[in-house]
């Protein structure tokens, strides 16, 4: 079964590869969505895909790169729009 989830990722993650962290760990779970930057210094991800693999990413997501801190993850369920790659925007 497909979900979705909007995560929001705040902490030191921006100028880190967090986005680069991010968009790897999807592709390589076979993930589609979206990862961007705010403009408050936060990290948001749009993810779908199978539940399992939804909340392995999640689990990357509190860990981030190397240089990444990540402070709080929080997520919000959302209704699969059909994604069928993950790109980095903004």
């Amino acid at each position: 079964m497909t979900i979705a989830k909007r995560f929001f990722v705040s902490g030191k993650v921006q100028g880190v590869f967090y986005r680069a962290f991010v968009r790897e760990a999807a592709l390589r779970d076979g993930l589609a969505g979206t990862v961007r930057n705010l403009p408050d210094g936060r990290v948001e991800a749009y993810v779908e895909g199978p539940a399992a693999k939804v909340t392995a990413l999640e689990r990357a997501l509190r860990t981030g790169p190397l240089d990444a801190r990540v402070d709080n993850v929080t997520s919000h369920d959302e209704t699969p729009v059909g994604t069928a790659d993950f790109r980095v925007t903004g």
